[in-house]
C-alpha cells in the first residue's frame, strides 16, 4: 500500500466529533506503519476557524468543504464532494467514523470507487498489503477478521472504541479550501432534530448514568435523570431495560447499543453481562450500584456499593446537590 491515508472528518456544527479525532489518530498510527501522509477531509460550514485543530490528531494535510449549504450532513453532496476528494488523493486507506453519516456515506463511496467496507470494526491490523479488519458479530459472541479486497480499503471505526490521542508536537497541516458545484439532487434535508430530552449524545458524554433490570420500570428512572442533572451528565441503559421498552434503544449502552468511554460510568441495577460490559469498559472510573454482591459487574468497577439503588442513588444526588451548592 503506496497511496496515504485519508480520514473523513465529521463535524457538529462548527467542531469536530470526538469520533472524528478517534479516527484521525488511528489513520496517524497506520500512516506512520506504511511511511505515508495522512489527508483528512472535513465538510459543513463554519468549520475553518477549527480545521487546524485536526493537525494535533496527526493530519498531514486538511481538505475542507465549508459552504452555508453543508451546514447539515446531505448524502448526495457529501458523497460528490467526498469521491472528488478520494479520487484526487489516491488514498491507500480510508477510514470514516461509524456514526450515522459515516456509515451512510461509506458504502455511498464503496460504490463508486469500485471496492468494499469493513464496517463498526475495533481493530485494525496490516499484513503486507492487507488491511485486517476485526469487528464483532452475532451480538458480540464471535469477533471477525475481514479483507478488502481492491486498491482502496475502507473501513468504518466504531466509537469509543479506538483512543483520541493529540500528539506530543502538534502538526501544523496544510489546509485547502475546496471548489465544487453541488450536485441536482431529488433530495431536501430540512433540519435535524435530536432525540427529545437529550442534552448530549451519549457517545459524547463524560458522564453516564445508567440503569439496568434492577430499576424495576420506566417511571423509576427519573431518580437517574435527576443525579445526571446535578452531574452534568446523561442517563443511558442496559439491554434488558431497552428490550423491555422502558428506555429507547438510543440510549443503550453494549455490544448492540452505543459503545461509550465518559470519566464516570455510574452502573444502576446492571448486573454487568458481558454484552452490556464491553460497551462501557473503557470508561476512565465506574461505579457499580447493586443489591446484589455476587453481581459480575463488581469484577471489573473501580468502585462497589452494595445497597438498594432506590436508597443510595436519592441519597447521592443529596450529597451532590450540597457539593455543588444547590440544595
Amino acid at each position: 500500500m503506496k497511496g496515504p491515508v485519508f480520514v473523513f472528518a465529521e463535524s457538529s456544527g462548527p467542531q469536530f466529533r470526538k469520533a472524528s479525532y478517534e479516527a484521525l489518530t488511528e489513520g496517524r498510527r497506520l500512516a506512520d506503519l506504511l511511511g505515508v501522509e495522512e489527508y483528512a477531509l472535513s465538510i459543513g460550514s463554519g468549520l475553518a476557524p477549527a480545521a487546524s485543530n485536526l493537525g494535533g490528531y496527526g493530519a498531514d494535510h486538511v481538505l475542507l468543504a465549508d459552504d452555508p449549504a453543508l451546514a447539515l450532513p446531505h448524502p448526495e453532496y457529501y458523497r460528490e464532494i467526498a469521491l472528488d476528494a478520494v479520487r484526487r488523493v489516491s488514498p491507500s486507506i480510508l477510514l470514516l467514523p461509524a456514526t450515522s453519516t459515516g456509515k451512510d456515506l461509506a458504502p455511498r463511496l464503496a460504490i463508486h470507487l469500485n471496492t468494499g467496507v469493513a464496517s463498526e470494526c475495533i481493530q485494525l491490523d496490516i499484513l503486507g498489503d492487507e488491511l485486517i479488519a476485526s469487528r464483532p458479530a452475532y451480538a458480540g459472541k464471535i469477533i471477525l477478521k475481514v479483507k478488502v479486497k481492491g486498491t482502496l480499503k475502507i473501513a468504518t471505526l466504531r466509537p469509543n472504541v479506538f483512543t483520541a490521542k493529540e500528539l506530543p508536537a502538534p502538526k501544523n497541516p496544510s489546509i485547502e479550501k475546496l471548489t465544487f458545484s453541488l450536485p441536482k439532487s431529488r433530495m431536501i434535508v430540512k433540519e435535524y432534530v435530536a432525540h427529545e430530552g437529550k442534552k448530549l449524545d451519549l457517545t459524547e458524554a463524560s458522564i453516564i448514568i445508567s440503569g439496568g433490570r434492577g430499576m424495576g420500570g420506566p417511571g423509576n428512572y427519573k431518580i437517574l435523570q435527576e443525579l445526571a442533572d446535578v452531574m452534568g451528565g446523561v442517563v443511558g441503559a442496559s439491554r434488558a431495560s431497552v428490550d423491555a421498552g422502558w428506555r429507547p434503544h438510543s440510549d443503550q449502552v453494549g455490544q448492540t447499543g452505543r459503545t461509550v468511554s465518559p470519566t464516570l460510568y455510574i452502573a444502576c441495577g446492571i448486573s454487568g453481562a458481558i454484552q452490556h460490559k464491553v460497551g462501557m469498559v473503557n470508561s476512565k472510573v465506574i461505579v457499580a450500584i447493586n443489591k446484589d454482591p455476587e453481581a459480575p459487574i463488581f469484577g471489573f468497577a473501580d468502585y462497589g456499593i452494595v445497597g438498594d439503588v432506590f436508597e443510595v442513588v436519592p441519597a447521592l444526588t443529596q450529597e451532590l446537590k450540597k457539593f455543588y451548592g444547590n440544595a
